[in-house]
C-alpha cells in the first residue's frame, strides 16, 4: 500500500505484485475540510487508514518522505499525517517503508525529475489503468507504491522486481 500523506487530502493506492505482474487494487483519497481542526482532521485520516488497512492486509506501507521546500508550515503538515499514518500501520504490525519524491519519480519514470503529469501518465501504464488515476494524490500514493515494488526483491523467485518494473517500462513504452 503506497501513501501520499497529507492533513487536507492523503492518497492511497494499493497493488498486488504477483510474479512479474503488479495489478492496482485499490486507490483513492481520503479528503478532509480545511475549515476543521487539525487534530480531527487527523483523527479522521488515522481511522480511515485503519480501516483501509484491516480490509487490504498489506505486507508493507510505502511512504513518501517529506518534500522540504520553501513552505515549512506545509511541510509540517504533511509529517503529521505521515505520523498518523505510521501509528495506523504500527498498530497492525506492518512494516513501513519511505521514499523521497525522486525516489518514486525514478522508479515510475525513470528519471527523477518528472512532472506530475509524466508520473500520472506511467503509473496508469504500468498498472494498465484506462486513463490516469485521478485524483493527483491518488496516482502519487501508486506511483509510492510501484516504488516500493521495485525495491522488493523476493528471495525465491529467480530475477528480481526491479526486472519486473522494468519489463514493464519496457513494455509501456
Amino acid at each position: 500500500m503506497g501513501i501520499d500523506p497529507g492533513v487536507a487530502n492523503t492518497g492511497f493506492g494499493v497493488v498486488r505484485l504477483a510474479g512479474s505482474s503488479v495489478t492496482a487494487l485499490d486507490g483513492g483519497v481520503i479528503e478532509e475540510p480545511a475549515g476543521d481542526r487539525t487534530e480531527t482532521r487527523l483523527a479522521r485520516i488515522h481511522a480511515e487508514l485503519e480501516k483501509l488497512i484491516a480490509w487490504h492486509e498489506p505486507e508493507a506501507i510505502a511512504l513518501e518522505e517529506v518534500y522540504f521546500g520553501r513552505n515549512v508550515r506545509s511541510a509540517m503538515a504533511v509529517g503529521q499525517a505521515r505520523g498518523v499514518a505510521m501509528l495506523a500501520a504500527a498498530e497492525r504490525h506492518v512494516p513501513c517503508f519511505d521514499y523521497t519524491p525522486q525516489a518514486v519519480k525514478m522508479a515510475v519514470c525513470g528519471h527523477g525529475g518528472a512532472q506530475k503529469e509524466q508520473v500520472q501518465h506511467m503509473v496508469a501504464a504500468l498498472l494498465g489503468l484506462p486513463g490516469k488515476p485521478e485524483p493527483d494524490h491518488a496516482a502519487d500514493a501508486l506511483a509510492v507504491a510501484l516504488c516500493h515494488a521495485a525495491h522488493v526483491r523476493p528471495r525465491h523467485v529467480p530475477g528480481s522486481v526491479p526486472e519486473t518494473v522494468a519489463s514493464l517500462h519496457a513494455a509501456a513504452g
